[in-house]
């Protein structure tokens, strides 16, 4: 029986390590919407952290400065 993989993010190029699509992917989303189901200022705070974190990598990757703001 197949075992379920979690579609996270690989870092710094934001891919996921499951299916190599952009993250979050489709599964990610449903599954994030899931977890996040009765809370949903938690996701967005959850996102905006992540978009930080892909932001810095992202800059970093194509040896610009990351991005400014909090």
């Amino acid at each position: 029986m197949p075992r379920y993989r979690p579609h996270v993010a690989a870092r710094p190029s934001w891919r996921c390590r499951v299916c190599g699509a952009a993250w979050p992917c489709s599964p990610a989303q449903l599954a994030l919407l899931g977890e996040y189901r009765e809370n949903r200022t938690g996701l967005l705070i959850y996102l905006a952290t992540v978009m930080h974190e892909a932001g810095a990598d992202l800059a970093d990757l194509n040896g610009q400065a990351a991005p400014e703001g909090g």
